[in-house]
């Protein structure tokens, strides 16, 4: 479930990066991504954290597969996970206080660029691994759960093109806005 969800997750991103090279002109497009990237990454995230557990618990099967490299585990994962809550936490808290939040809007930045850095190296250290990930978490031979999977991946894909829907009204100060540099 986690490689898959990491592939969507990394084509919403790709676009979501996109909007930040003409933030202005594509700032709709940046907030609905946003937005729509919630209900995945926190699916990410328990996926995650489910495989953390299970491992850390002394499941057999997740000990099979050993731990995760020393320096993505204690390093990398940690600060990716915050900085990955600390852009989402911060995107929404804009939304929320409107054009002119100049502590949020650096936080905001901030935390991108921790993020950013911290998520290339994710990238880097698990592309090789992606082909081999994704065809186990769907079980090219009909293996149980995998009807789940793509259930709970397209319900959160769903789920956050929902939540963007209902919530791009809030970006509408941020559209309208002529004041600053984003």
């Amino acid at each position: 479930m986690t490689a898959s969800t990491g592939v969507a997750l990394l084509a919403l991103l790709a676009v979501e990066g996109v909007t930040i090279l003409s933030i202005r002109s594509l700032l709709s497009l940046h907030v609905f991504i946003g937005l729509m990237l919630i209900p995945p990454v926190a699916l990410k995230l328990a996926a995650t954290g489910y495989r953390f557990v299970r491992y850390y618990t002394r499941d057999a099967a997740y000990l099979r597969q050993g731990p995760p490299i020393l320096f993505m585990r204690m390093l990398i994962a940690p600060g990716l996970v915050a900085a990955t809550l600390g852009v989402f936490a911060t995107g929404v808290a804009l939304l929320v206080t409107g054009p002119g939040g100049g502590l949020v809007l650096g936080l905001h930045k901030a935390s991108f660029v921790v993020w950013v850095g911290a998520f290339a190296i994710h990238v880097l250290v698990y592309v090789a691994r992606v082909p081999r990930l994704v065809a186990a978490d769907w079980g090219g031979g009909g293996t149980s759960g995998t009807a789940l999977r793509y259930g709970v991946l397209a319900l959160a894909l769903v789920l956050g093109v929902t939540l963007a829907l209902a919530a791009l009204p809030a970006a509408d100060p941020w559209l309208h806005w002529a004041g600053g540099e984003l």
